[in-house]
């Protein structure tokens, strides 16, 4: 059997910062919530914790980006909100919160976790951010802590 790399959900020692919109507050704080609780859950430590707050979703990836490649951090976490409205505003927002933080990803070798809500309503937000479906941020959470290890495991080989 071939070998298998997996990530562990271990954040302890992990440096993780935290790109939050204030733009629909009233749920990004609560996916901030989520990812805060989880990441504590798993190890990490509040002072190994940065959060960088921003006006909006479209703000996100070059704050994003600043942070990955400051060498300060192992992870980057990127949450917000964005709701669909009469306007194609929605798209142009949406789209390219979205591709912005992929090229975070790619371009700078650090796990970037998408945590943006893309929703139609604001009842689908209100889901995704602690309610039915659960807490995005704290998804993007555990995929942060994960992608880190995942990284490490591949250099050490």
């Amino acid at each position: 059997m071939p070998p298998e790399i997996h990530g562990t959900l271990n954040a302890d020692g992990v440096r993780f910062a935290i790109v939050v919109a204030r733009f629909n507050s009233f749920i990004t704080d609560r996916l901030l919530a989520g990812a805060l609780d989880a990441l504590r859950r798993h190890g990490a430590a509040d002072e190994g914790v940065t959060i960088v707050r921003v006006p909006g979703s479209f703000e996100i990836p070059p704050v994003a980006r600043r942070l990955a490649q400051s060498g300060k951090f192992d992870a980057v976490l990127c949450l917000g909100c964005v709701i669909r409205g009469q306007t194609p505003h929605f798209e142009h927002v949406a789209g390219e919160a979205a591709r912005g933080v992929g090229r975070v990803a790619l371009e700078t070798g650090v796990p970037t976790a998408f945590g943006i809500l893309t929703c139609d309503t604001l009842e689908q937000a209100i889901e995704r951010a602690g309610s039915k479906a659960g807490n995005k941020g704290a998804d993007a959470a555990m995929t942060a802590i994960e992608m880190v290890n995942v990284y490490r495991k591949i250099d050490a080989m």
